[in-house]
C-alpha cells in the first residue's frame, strides 16, 4: 500500500534513513520518500496505516495522514509586476492562506497561472490588495505561437487530433524520471536559506558576519562564501531574523529566492561596482600622480605662508577625493568599529587618514616639528586609495569569471516552450508550464522541463548535464531532462517536473550549495583571518613606538611611514579569497565534467584518497547481465524450473533478477504464485509454493547455509567458475533443482579508467558477493590490486572499516542498495549515474554519466583544486609574512630606506588579484585521458 503522510521534526536524510530502517525491520520491502522542504512523505509498505504512523511516532517524529485536496488552475492578466521580487511577494501572500499554492508569471506578457485551493475571487482580492491589478483570462486568450504563412500574415498553429491533449490521456499518477538523472541531484541537505551579502571587503568581514549569523536562535550551521558574497544558513529560522543580524553587524543582506535571480543580481552589482571603482580609481590617481611628479621635481616644502596656503588647498582637495573616491573605506571602518571589530577598510582608513592628518599638521603648524620631519604625504593618501580601487576593479573582473559554470548551467534553461493546450500550440514562458502539459520539441530546440516522451523519435545531446559526448536516442516512454538539446528528430513529451523540481534546477542548487561550503583546509585561514586586522594594527603601533624610541632623526617621519606602510601592505583579502574562489571554480568545473561534488569536505577528501573500493556488478560490469546457460538436475523439468524462478524474481529490481526475468519471458513461461516471500541480504530469496513446499534461489553461500548438497553439479560449477560466470542455484524441498549461469560484460571504459587511477597512486580493491573464481578473473582482466569475494553487505562494511584502521583514506563506489552501508562509512563515497536512489543518496560524489572515467576525473580535479588552494594560501601567508616586516623597516639597516606607502598599496592590490588569477587557472583544467 502507498500512504501519503505529513511529518514533523524530520530535518535531514539521517532522519529519513532512521525511519526507513525502522519500517524495513517490520517490512523488508517497505520504503519511504520524504520531501525535506514540505515534510510530506510517501510510504510504500504492506503494514497498515496505523502501524506505519505508530512506527514513525516511536522514533520521535509525529506523523499524520495527508488529505489530498484539488487545486484550482486560474489564468490571470497582471499589471505592474516588474521583477521576480513582485512575483515572490504575490506567492508569499497566496501561501499565507494556502501553503501549497503557487503562481508562475511570464514577465514579458504579465500572464500568470495560479495553482491554489483558494477561490478565484479570493486570489484576485489578494493580488489586488498588493497593488497589482489583475483580471481573469480564458485559455484561448493566452499569448499563442505565431507563424507566418505564405502571405506573410500571422496565424495560429492548430494541432492534429493525434497531438491534442484530449487524444492522449494524462497519466493517473505522476511520471517518475529515471534514477540515472533525478536521484543524482536529490538534495540531501537540511532546509536552507540563501542570502546575498553586501559590504564585505575581507576575511575579517566574513568572520563578523559568521559570528552574527551563528548567534541567531535556530541557526544550526552558517556557511559564508566571500568569493561570491553569499551566505547559506541551515536551521529553523526566518529570512528576516538573519537579515536583521547581518545589518546589526554593519553589513547588508537580501534573501535569494532562485539561482537565476542570484546570478542576475550579482552580475548587475558587479557591473555597477566596477563602474564606480573605475571612476574612483581614475579620480584618485588623477590627483595623486601629478602630486607625486611635482614632489619628485620640485619638492614639497612648507617654508612660506604662500606655500602653506597652496598646500593647504591641496590638502583640502585631497580630503575631497578621499571622501568621494574612498568614502566606502571610511564608512566601512566606522561600521565595524561600532560593532567592536576591524577589517580591511579599517587598515586603509587608518593608513590614509594618518598620512593626511600628519600632512595637514605640517601645513598648519610646521613649527611644532623639526625641519627634517616636515614631509607631506597627500599624494600617498590619494595614490593608495586610487590603487586599492584599481585592484578591486581587477579583482571584480577576475571574480566574475569564476561564475562561468553556474552561468553555463543557467543558460541551458530555455525561456519559452511550445505547449499544446486545448488543441492549440502556444508558445509560453517556461514558468507557466505545468506537470501534465504536452510540449512539442523540434530539431535544434532545448528541452524546457523534465518529461516523458509520448510520441516521436529523436537524438538528444545530454553532454551539458552528464558529460557524455554521444547523443542519446529517445523514443516513446523515455525520460527527457530540461537543458538537453534535440540534435535530430522531433518529439511530443509530457511535462513531469517543472520549475525547481527539474534535474537541471537540482544540479544548479547542488552546485551552488557545494560552492558555498568550505573544505577543512580553510579552517586555519579562517582562524588567522579572524584576528588578522587587530594584530596588524598592533604591529603598526609597535613599529611606530620602536621608531620613536630607537630610530634616527627624523623620528616622526620614520614613525609615520613605517606604521602607515604596515597598515596598507597587510592584505586580509587574499586570505579570505584563497579557499572559496578555488572551491567555487573546482566544483563548477566538476559539474561541467558531469561530476557533482556535494560539499567542500568531499572535495578535499577526494584529493587524499589512497584506496578505492569497488563493487563488481553494475559498477565494473555493464549492469545488464544475461543468462547464458541453464543446467537441470536429473529429476527436474525445464518449464517447472523457469516457473519457479520467474515467480521468485518477478518483483525484484536486482540486475541478476532482471536477467532471470528476461530469460523466463523469452521462454514464454508464466510466473508461479509463491507465498511467504523473503529477501535474504547478500544471499538470495526464500519462499513457499501454494502447496507449502520450500523454494530457495540464490548464491552458493545460501545453499551451504541451508545444507543443500551441491555435489551432483560440481563439474558444471567448476566449468562455469573457470569462465567467470556468475552462478545462481535453485533448491526445491531441500534438493538442488537447477543452476543458472549469468554473465555481465565488463564496461568498455573500466580498464582505461582504472589504469588512470593507478597512475594517480590509488590502490584498487574489489568487494563482491560473487564467487571467488569470477572475482579473480575480473581482477586479473582489470589489473585490480586486491579482491574479496562472496561477501555479505556487513562484510563490505567491516572491510572498509579495516582499511580505515590501517590509516587508508578510503573511497567507495557502488550502485546497489547493498552498497549503501559501506558507502556511508567510506571517507568518500561515489555513486554512478545508473545507480539506485539509496546508493546515490548515500554518496558524497555523484557521477551524472554512466562511466567510470568520472572516478578518475573527480580524483584528478580534486587534487588540482586542493593544490590550487594551497598555492593561494601559501602565497597569501608568505606575502603577509614578508611584506609586513619589510614595511615595518626590517631592511632599513641594509638599505637606509623605508618602503614607500604607495608601493605598499600597489602590492596589496596586486596580492588579491594574484590569488583570483591563480584560482582562475582551474578553468583551463583538462582531464588527462589516454
Amino acid at each position: 500500500m502507498a500512504y501519503q503522510l505529513q511529518l514533523e521534526g524530520v530535518s535531514c536524510n539521517s532522519c529519513v534513513n532512521k525511519i526507513r530502517r525502522q519500517i524495513q525491520q517490520l517490512d523488508s520491502d517497505g520504503d519511504i520518500q520524504v520531501d525535506l522542504e514540505t515534510l510530506q512523505a510517501q510510504v510504500n509498505s504492506r503494514l497498515a496505516l496505523t502501524e506505519v504512523i505508530d512506527t514513525i511516532a516511536q522514533l520521535g517524529y509525529p506523523a499524520s495522514e495527508l488529505q489530498s485536496k484539488t487545486s484550482n488552475r486560474i489564468l490571470l492578466q497582471l499589471e505592474g509586476v516588474s521583477c521576480n521580487g513582485c512575483v515572490n511577494k504575490i506567492r508569499q501572500q497566496i501561501q499565507q492562506r494556502d501553503s501549497d499554492g503557487d503562481i508562475q508569471v511570464d514577465l514579458d506578457s504579465l500572464q500568470a497561472e495560479v495553482s491554489s485551493k483558494l477561490a478565484e475571487a479570493e486570489v484576485l482580492e489578494l493580488i489586488r490588495a498588493l497593488g497589482y491589478p489583475a483580471q481573469v483570462l480564458e485559455p484561448s486568450e493566452l499569448t499563442p505561437l505565431a507563424s507566418c504563412d505564405s502571405a506573410g500574415q500571422d496565424k495560429l498553429v492548430p494541432t492534429t487530433s493525434v497531438e491534442s491533449p484530449s487524444a492522449i490521456p494524462s497519466p493517473s499518477i505522476p511520471i517518475e524520471a529515471p534514477a540515472s538523472l533525478t536521484a543524482s541531484v536529490r538534495d540531501g541537505s537540511e532546509p536552507s536559506i540563501q542570502l546575498a551579502l553586501s559590504g564585505l571587503t575581507c576575511a575579517a568581514c566574513v568572520s563578523s558576519v559568521q559570528k552574527a549569523l551563528d548567534a541567531v536562535p535556530g541557526v544550526d550551521r552558517a556557511e559564508i562564501n566571500f568569493a561570491n558574497r553569499t551566505a547559506q544558513v541551515m536551521g529553523s529560522v526566518t529570512d528576516a531574523a538573519l537579515i536583521d543580524a547581518v545589518i546589526e553587524a554593519g553589513y547588508g543582506a537580501e534573501a535569494i529566492q532562485d539561482p537565476e535571480q542570484l546570478e542576475r543580481q550579482q552580475q548587475q552589482q558587479r557591473q555597477q561596482e566596477m563602474k564606480e571603482k573605475r571612476r574612483n580609481s581614475l579620480l584618485a590617481l588623477g590627483l595623486g600622480l601629478p602630486m607625486m611628479a611635482w614632489g619628485m621635481a620640485f619638492g614639497m616644502a612648507v617654508e612660506t605662508p604662500t606655500q602653506q596656503l597652496g598646500w593647504g588647498l591641496v590638502g583640502l582637495l585631497t580630503l575631497l577625493v578621499m571622501g568621494f573616491c574612498g568614502g566606502h573605506f571610511f564608512t566601512g571602518a566606522w561600521k565595524t568599529l561600532r560593532n567592536r571589530g576591524a577589517n580591511m577598510d579599517s587598515l586603509i582608513a587608518l593608513g590614509t587618514g594618518s598620512a593626511w592628518l600628519y600632512s595637514m599638521l605640517v601645513v598648519l603648524w610646521p613649527e611644532l616639528l623639526p625641519a627634517q620631519s616636515r614631509g607631506l604625504y597627500f599624494e600617498a593618501s590619494a595614490l593608495i586609495i586610487g590603487l586599492v580601487n584599481l585592484g578591486q576593479v581587477l579583482e571584480l573582473r577576475a571574480r566574475g569569471q569564476t561564475q562561468q559554470a553556474i552561468r553555463g548551467l543557467l543558460d541551458l534553461q530555455p525561456k519559452r516552450a511550445r505547449v499544446l493546450r486545448d488543441g492549440i500550440e502556444q508558445e509560453l514562458a517556461v514558468e507557466l508550464v505545468q506537470p501534465g502539459d504536452l510540449i512539442r520539441l523540434r530539431t535544434g530546440e532545448t528541452v524546457a522541463v523534465d518529461g516523458e516522451v509520448e510520441q516521436g523519435d529523436a537524438l538528444l545531446d545530454e553532454s551539458m548535464l552528464t558529460g557524455e559526448p554521444l547523443p542519446v536516442a529517445k523514443t516513446a516512454g523515455d525520460a527527457v531532462a530540461a537543458g538537453t538539446m534535440n540534435t535530430q528528430g522531433a518529439l511530443l513529451y509530457r511535462a513531469t517536473r517543472v520549475g525547481r523540481d527539474t534535474v537541471l534546477a537540482g544540479i544548479i542548487s547542488m552546485v551552488q550549495q557545494a560552492q558555498n561550503s568550505k573544505p577543512p583546509i580553510s579552517r586555519m585561514a579562517d582562524r588567522v583571518a579572524s584576528v588578522f586586522v587587530p594584530v596588524v594594527i598592533l604591529i603598526a603601533l609597535a613599529s611606530a613606538m620602536l621608531w620613536w624610541l630607537l630610530g634616527p632623526e627624523p623620528k616622526a617621519v620614520y614613525m609615520l611611514v613605517s606604521s602607515v606602510t604596515v597598515l596598507i601592505i597587510a592584505c586580509p583579502c587574499a586570505l579570505g579569497l584563497a579557499t572559496p574562489i578555488s572551491t567555487m571554480i573546482g566544483i563548477g568545473k566538476a559539474a561541467e565534467l558531469g561530476v557533482l561534488i556535494r560539499n567542500g569536505d568531499a572535495l578535499q577528501r577526494a584529493s587524499e584518497i589512497t584506496t578505492l573500493v569497488l563493487d563488481k556488478t553494475g559498477t565494473l560490469t555493464q549492469g545488464r547481465p544475461d543468462v547464458v546457460e541453464l543446467e537441470l538436475a536429473e529429476s527436474a523439468e525445464s518449464r517447472q524450473v523457469l516457473n519457479l524462478i520467474h515467480g521468485l524474481e518477478k518483483n525484484s529490481q536486482h540486475p541478476l533478477a532482471a536477467a532471470l526475468n528476461r530469460y523466463c519471458d523469452s521462454q514464454g513461461v508464466e510466473p508461479l504464485d509463491v507465498q511467504g516471500f523473503e529477501t535474504l541480504d547478500g544471499l538470495g530469496v526464500r519462499a513457499r509454493t501454494e502447496a507449502g513446499e520450500s523454494v530457495l534461489l540464490g548464491n552458493r553461500r545460501l545453499m551451504q547455509q541451508q545444507g543443500i548438497d551441491l555435489s551432483p553439479m560440481a563439474g558444471v560449477e567448476q566449468r562455469w567458475q573457470q569462465q567467470a560466470w556468475t552462478q545462481v542455484y535453485l533448491a526445491y524441498q531441500g534438493q538442488l533443482l537447477a543452476m543458472v549461469a549469468i554473465t555481465d560484460p565488463l564496461r568498455e571504459d573500466a580498464a582505461p579508467a582504472l589504469q588512470r587511477l593507478h597512475r594517480q597512486g590509488v590502490k584498487l580493491v574489489m568487494l563482491t558477493g560473487d564467487n571467488s573464481a569470477s572475482a579473480e578473473a575480473v581482477s586479473q582482466q582489470l589489473g585490480i590490486d586486491e579482491f574479496q569475494a562472496e561477501l555479505l553487505p556487513q562484510h563490505k562494511l567491516d572491510y572498509v572499516a579495516q582499511l580505515q584502521q590501517r590509516g587508508e583514506v578510503v573511497a567507495m563506489v557502488g550502485d546497489g542498495i547493498n552498497d549503501a552501508p559501506a558507502l556511508s562509512l567510506a571517507d568518500v563515497s561515489f555513486a554512478i549515474g545508473s545507480g539506485t536512489d539509496v546508493a546515490i543518496e548515500s554518496a558524497d560524489v555523484a557521477l551524472m554519466h554512466d562511466s567510470l572515467d568520472g572516478l578518475a576525473d573527480a580524483v584528478e580535479l580534486s587534487r588540482a583544486t586542493l593544490t590550487n588552494i594551497r598555492q593561494n594560501l601559501w602565497g597569501a601567508f608568505i606575502y603577509n609574512s614578508i611584506g609586513i616586516p619589510i614595511a615595518a623597516g626590517l631592511l632599513f639597516p641594509l638599505t637606509g630606506m623605508l618602503l614607500n606607502p604607495v608601493v605598499a598599496g600597489l602590492a596589496m592590490s596586486l596580492s588579491s588579484v594574484t590569488v583570483v588569477t591563480n584560482a582562475n587557472r582551474l578553468r583551463l583544467f583538462r582531464v588527462q585521458r589516454s
